[in-house]
């Protein structure tokens, strides 16, 4: 990867943005601002644009294991107003056919959007940590169990702790002393569809 990583992700996400992930030409901030002012977009809706597209624009990250594959490239574009002052702008192309597009929300959340806005994590380092957890987890695991839909509800978290770093909101990750425990429910929030729920 040609780019620095953001100091503010942890070590094992950097180690493995640093190995398995790649920047693809993004295009100039300087020209996507400008189009985007010409546009109208408010000069704070393009700051935020701007700093993501200087962070992430143009990274690659491996499959993530949901959401097919997750969005390819990482890019800013595409801002829109949904109520007086809030804007979502897309933060990347799917990598397949998806009823729902990768967006960053008002506050910087790392979301979904189909049927109805689902924040994944509070922020797009949450989304990378998460899936440099998924690939981490992977890799290690001498067993992986997977549960859906209701079953996803009687999964005990009670002795577990959140991991901090991935942010999560609708998906989130719980560690235990010998065992890493991920709930998804984006899908599920997003479209309607309890069954989709995954952990």
């Amino acid at each position: 990867m040609k780019r620095n990583v953001p100091d503010r992700l942890t070590r094992r996400a950097r180690s493995f943005l640093g190995a398995h992930a790649v920047h693809v030409d993004a295009g100039s901030s300087r020209e996507k601002r400008q189009r985007y002012l010409d546009r109208g977009v408010p000069a704070a809706v393009v700051d935020r644009m701007t700093a993501f597209h200087e962070c992430w624009g143009g990274l690659v990250l491996p499959p993530a294991p949901l959401y097919d594959g997750g969005p390819l490239p990482l890019s800013a574009h595409s801002p829109e107003e949904r109520a007086p002052g809030d804007w979502w702008f897309e933060a990347g192309s799917p990598r397949t056919a998806l009823p729902y597009s990768f967006m960053v929300g008002p506050g910087g959340e790392f979301g979904i959007d189909g049927e109805r806005w689902t924040p994944l994590h509070s922020g797009v380092e949450g989304w990378v940590e998460s899936v440099a957890l998924h690939h981490h987890a992977s890799r290690e695991a001498r067993r992986i169990t997977r549960v859906v839909g209701e079953d996803v509800e009687r999964v005990d978290l009670d002795g577990y702790e959140p991991v901090r770093e991935v942010r999560g909101l609708a998906d989130t990750w719980w560690r235990g002393t010998d065992t890493l425990v991920a709930v998804h429910r984006g899908e599920a929030d997003c479209l309607g569809f309890p069954r989709g729920r995954t952990a």
